[in-house]
């Protein structure tokens, strides 16, 4: 249910809707607007909707539909935007994150950082924990690993997004890490969803293997639900009959979510096609689709890499796609970073 306040609403009446709500045994997530401040009501409560309308203050009082109440336009229609200091994913500036699928040393990472700055990038993309389909694949470096990802991307001045993968490691990523990544195979992941929402970081939600829309943005609710706002929802593929591609980008997922949607959404086309050759026409898709941004795997030495090398480009691609982007962007009415062999010192 959403309880729209008037636009002349106090908040002493604010405050008035919301104690009454929670006292019916129900959990209440303000969203104000322009004019109006709404009020997300979830929860197992019973609420009749007539003695809401009739409480000062209140406009409207509507039931919603769709089973995700707080990722829904319903109840907010303006864009969300998620500020990491200078950095707005979800505004009007399409905002590219990349940099190698794992930190596999100091050289590489540091070299990777500095091509994805020096191409405009504005966010370090990295694995520090590795979830791989085989038990005797490369798993990361850990701890390790983040200290190397973090000391390259303060010396860039980029920010940085790793992958948390269990409920034990959110303190310790969230110690180096200005974005945690949810990746496709923890989507449905309850427990460490709930847990993500008690954080107030942004959070990376990656499309599961073989989720609906519907699903993907039920994930979502878990993260919204506990207090956490700070969602970015992310295509990166999923699991079809085909057989030429890694997986199929659907990059109709981009334009069918931010009309259900309020939240951000990004594509991940290393993953969604999983050949470096393909990397750049559905990242140039995913942009002219709305995507908010895109996260790009980029490795100095990808035929040599210890995880995803077939997907990641060299950074001389990289650097070319990005002045594609930069013809695209200006074309659907957004903007993108116009930084280019930027200065390391």
């Amino acid at each position: 249910m959403v309880v729209v306040m008037g636009e002349r609403a106090t908040e002493e009446q604010i405050d008035a809707v919301t104690a009454r709500l929670v006292d019916l045994g129900m959990d209440v997530h303000r969203s104000s607007g322009v004019t109006r401040t709404v009020l997300g009501v979830v929860g197992t409560g019973s609420v009749e909707p007539a003695l809401i309308q009739m409480m000062d203050g209140v406009h409207e009082v509507m039931r919603i539909s769709e089973p995700y109440k707080l990722a829904g336009r319903t109840f907010r229609q303006e864009d969300t935007v998620v500020k990491i200091d200078d950095v707005c994913i979800g505004g009007d500036e399409v905002v590219v994150m990349a940099g190698p699928c794992s930190a596999e040393s100091k050289e590489q990472v540091d070299a990777a950082a500095s091509a994805v700055k020096q191409a405009g990038a504005k966010i370090l993309r990295g694995g520090a924990f590795k979830p791989r389909s085989s038990p005797y694949s490369f798993q990361g470096h850990g701890e390790d690993g983040l200290k190397m990802l973090r000391n390259a991307a303060t010396k860039y001045g980029l920010k940085l997004i790793s992958e948390v993968m269990d409920v034990s490691q959110i303190e310790l990523i969230g110690k180096y890490c200005d974005i945690y990544q949810v990746g496709a195979r923890n989507m449905q992941n309850f427990t460490l969803l709930r847990e993500l929402g008690l954080v107030q970081k942004p959070v990376l939600l990656k499309r599961g293997l073989s989720a609906t829309i519907e699903e993907w943005l039920m994930s979502a609710e878990y993260i919204l639900s506990g207090g956490n706002s700070n969602v970015i929802l992310c295509e990166r593929g999923i699991r079809t009959f085909e057989t030429a591609t890694r997986n199929t980008f659907d990059i109709s997922a981009i334009p069918a979510v931010r009309k259900l949607s309020h939240l951000p959404v990004v594509g991940d086309p290393s993953h969604g096609a999983g050949r470096r050759d393909m990397v750049a026409p559905m990242a140039r898709a995913a942009v002219a689709a709305g995507a908010d941004g895109l996260l790009i795997e980029v490795h100095c030495d990808p035929d040599h890499a210890l995880s995803d090398g077939a997907q990641s480009m060299f950074p001389e691609q990289f650097e070319r796609l990005m002045s594609e982007l930069r013809i695209i962007v200006p074309a659907i009415g957004r903007d993108i970073c116009l930084e280019s062999k930027t200065s390391n010192n």
